[in-house]
């Protein structure tokens, strides 16, 4: 078995091998985002650790908010990793950059909304 048949996902190793150097830069911009949801993750248990809002069921909603985020967040990380991955390997265009949308929707959604609960 050729090390190219034991890589997963096979669906992403497809076409040309690359220059590693782009792979690898791929991989460390995912690690990024892993990173960025880690961070989103810690304030979603501050706030529980804190009881911040003081109010139960508004804590509750944020910080099932904030981990709801932080799983879409992983796995739009690892989507995109992905399609990026195969796309240079079968010189087609990069996909579009939709994540960082997703992130600052979410993002702002979540400041505002802790912003009218902590000042209300």
């Amino acid at each position: 078995m050729t090390d190219r048949e034991t890589r997963r996902p096979r669906w992403v190793y497809v076409g040309e091998e690359i220059d590693p150097r782009y792979s690898l830069a791929n991989e460390r911009t995912f690690l990024a985002w892993v990173r960025t949801t880690l961070a989103v993750v810690a304030g979603a248990v501050a706030l529980e650790s804190l009881q911040l809002p003081e109010r139960d069921d508004v804590r509750t909603v944020l910080v099932l908010a904030l981990l709801l985020f932080g799983v879409v967040m992983t796995v739009s990380a690892f989507l995109r990793w992905a399609r990026i991955e195969r796309a240079m390997r079968l010189h087609e265009p990069l996909p579009a950059f939709t994540l960082g949308l997703v992130v600052t929707a979410g993002l702002v959604g979540t400041a505002l909304g802790l912003a009218v609960v902590l000042l209300g």
